[in-house]
């Protein structure tokens, strides 16, 4: 890690970091896919990861959400010490994620894939589930109005009762943004929200991020849309072979000449 580096980590400690990972790494095989990966998520902050295609974006989100186990350093999220924990045990201290391959339950309806994201927030004894007592009735109303909400939101409250596999593919981005955040997250991740949507859409989508951040919630984008990327985040990580190469506000990232050399294809220093 270079001093520069080290420098903006201590700076985000000190601003009030809500997701920190220090040295985080991950080999398959002889692929050093990240290496040595320290970073600092400030509390309601937009944070993007950008990098050219086979950078390791999508692995150091699959660390970060503990889809993979990291094979050093280590991860802390609001002051608690991640590191070993899985992903749904994450998702109970508040991280959720969407995926870049979209992953839906696509023979259920838009209503229901909804519904999906508050089995973490259900506390009811077992045997409401069995006899579908008041309480059971009064949390299924709680979160059938929750997830109507989420869905107006998204833009998809006039498509609840369709198929989520029979909306477009842009449907389906919100749709599982949506469903992320019916777990009631503090930090929401993105994995390439923008990929195959069209202009409208991707103003659409980042309209809702900013309203998202407005509202109080941490958000973590990994975006090929620059212009998307430069409107919306307030710091930037570029990474390059799973290595960092420079974190920094959107207008240092463009003109920086290690994140240059690194998109047309320079050597890393």
């Amino acid at each position: 890690m270079s001093a520069g580096h080290a420098s903006d980590q201590a700076a985000g400690a000190r601003s009030g970091a809500l997701l920190r990972t220090e040295t985080l790494s991950k080999r398959f095989g002889g692929v050093h896919a990240v290496r040595n990966i320290s970073l600092t998520v400030p509390e309601r902050a937009i944070f993007a990861i950008i990098g050219p295609n086979g950078a390791g974006k999508s692995t150091l989100l699959n660390l970060l959400s503990g889809i993979y186990p990291a094979d050093s350093g280590k991860t802390v999220f609001a002051d608690v010490d991640l590191t070993h924990f899985p992903a749904h045990q994450r998702a109970r201290y508040g991280i959720a994620r969407t995926f870049q391959k979209i992953r839906l339950f696509k023979h259920l309806s838009v209503l229901d894939n909804v519904l999906a994201g508050f089995h973490i927030r259900c506390e009811l004894p077992w045997w409401e589930y069995v006899v579908h007592g008041t309480e059971f009735r009064d949390h299924r109303h709680r979160c059938r109005e929750e997830a109507t909400r989420l869905l107006a939101f998204m833009g998809l409250k006039e498509r609840a009762r369709v198929l989520a596999g029979a909306l477009s593919y842009g449907e389906q981005r919100m749709l599982e943004i949506a469903r992320a955040l019916a777990t009631a997250p503090r930090l929401l991740m993105i994995d390439e929200p923008a990929a195959g949507l069209n202009a409208a859409e991707v103003e659409t989508l980042l309209q809702r991020i900013q309203m998202l951040r407005k509202n109080g919630l941490t958000v973590l984008i990994v975006e090929h849309n620059m212009d998307l990327v430069m409107q919306v985040a307030d710091r930037v990580l570029v990474i390059d072979y799973g290595q960092y190469v420079f974190e920094g506000a959107p207008a240092e990232v463009q003109s920086h000449p290690a994140v240059i050399a690194a998109y047309l294809g320079g050597e890393l220093q």
